[in-house]
């Protein structure tokens, strides 16, 4: 039976066993003033000015940071895969817990196997001229299938799809999922790029991306058989891999090469939906003003040919015909109706004359007409008349028979 110890186990919060570790390093003098040898990783300048990375060597890897007054000092410049010596003291970081290096001095010792190894690619490649500014091209204005090789599950396909739905949901997107980190990665990047590229040979163009990360992490877009596949690629590809400082082999084979996968869909998509919606708008208002001011001119055509037309009608002749028979109707109105009243003028006067010269109008005037019953003749001399003629004798009222004595 276990029995209760007479001296308890002191009880700790988590804070004060923190607190504790961190005495028992400050208060080591070999830890207050120590060279650490190793290859820098996940570099990082915030706008603070403090310098953050991972010190690491093939067995081991330890946080470092370095304070803004001390990075403001150095005549290093830091990049990853950078082999330094780092001097400073170690203590514990409170709030993570961990034990980091606070360096105060760096010095150079080298490049990293894995940044050498880089440096040696890109020459070579370089030189076989993958990278040649000459040999990239255009990225499509208007997209309308958009293919995508990075991890099903990472963050950067997310973001990727996210900023490609809210700038163009009319393009098709086809996703060729692909481990994107460790050692077997660049052959299943390469995989996923040739799969595509058979299952969507009409492909406008092809994002290649992943998040940042280390010199590690971002390694597999630095292998030679992931970079002369881009390179390679009969469809145009924008690779967006790591955060706007990280620089990897395959920005440079890439016919486009985007600060981050965000960036990569973003330059995918020259125009937006509601650029290309603004686009459509404007000519169709200018389909509309043409069509208007076409028909505005084929209305005045029309109207013109309608009068031309009129002036050539054979009813227009009639017309004019019409008018001239009017004007000649009134002509011989006018004309007969001046013969007429000439003519009743001189009727008038025949018809003065003859009342004048009418016998019935003599007579009444107190002279008589003397005829021959027996031949018929007018008794106009004395001589006509013999003794014992009867005569007659026509008065204004009427006849009497007279005999010559």
């Amino acid at each position: 039976m276990n029995q209760a110890s007479i001296f308890p186990s002191p009880r700790w919060t988590v804070s004060s066993l923190t607190a504790y570790i961190r005495e028992l390093f400050e208060s080591d003098e070999t830890l207050r003033d120590v060279w650490v040898r190793g290859e820098i990783s996940n570099l990082s300048r915030p706008r603070s000015g403090h310098i953050y990375f991972t010190l690491k060597d093939g067995g081991a890897s330890i946080r470092a940071v370095i304070w803004r007054s001390s990075a403001a000092r150095l005549t290093v410049d830091l990049h990853d895969g950078m082999e330094i010596e780092a001097h400073g003291y170690l203590s514990i970081y409170d709030i993570s817990g961990q034990y980091q290096l606070y360096a105060d001095e760096i010095r150079s010792v080298g490049e990293g196997a894995l940044y050498q190894e880089y440096l040696r690619l890109k020459t070579l490649l370089e030189s076989e001229g993958l990278f040649d500014p000459d040999s990239k091209r255009p990225i499509p204005t208007f997209p309308k299938k958009i293919g995508i090789v990075t991890s099903a599950t990472g963050a950067a396909l997310r973001d990727m799809l996210d900023t490609l739905r809210r700038r163009m949901p009319l393009a098709d997107v086809i996703l060729a999922p692909t481990m994107v980190q460790g050692d077997a990665a660049p052959a299943k990047i390469v995989d996923a790029l040739d799969d595509l590229l058979r299952t969507a040979p009409d492909l406008d163009v092809i994002l290649l991306g992943r998040g940042g990360g280390s010199i590690e992490d971002l390694w597999a877009f630095n292998d030679e058989i992931v970079v002369r596949m881009v390179a390679a690629s009969p469809v145009p590809i924008i690779s967006g891999v790591g955060h706007e400082t990280d620089f990897t082999l395959t920005d440079f084979a890439a016919d486009l090469r985007a600060a981050t996968p965000t960036a990569a869909a973003e330059l995918a998509t020259p125009i937006t939906i509601n650029e290309l919606q603004g686009v459509v708008n404007y000519y169709d208002e200018q389909l509309k003003a043409e069509i208007s001011a076409t028909f505005d001119r084929y209305f005045i055509g029309v109207d013109d040919l309608h009068t031309r037309l009129g002036y050539a009608s054979p009813l227009r002749g009639i017309q004019r015909e019409q008018q001239s028979v009017d004007m000649l109707t009134q002509r011989i109105n006018a004309e007969q109706a001046h013969r007429q009243a000439v003519m009743r003028t001189t009727l008038e006067g025949l018809k003065r004359r003859l009342v004048s010269l009418n016998p019935q109008a003599v007579l009444a005037r107190g002279y008589a007409i003397v005829t021959n019953p027996e031949n018929g003749k007018v008794v106009g001399n004395v001589a006509d008349a013999k003794k014992g003629d009867e005569l007659k004798i026509r008065v204004k009222d009427g006849e009497f028979d007279v005999k010559v004595r």
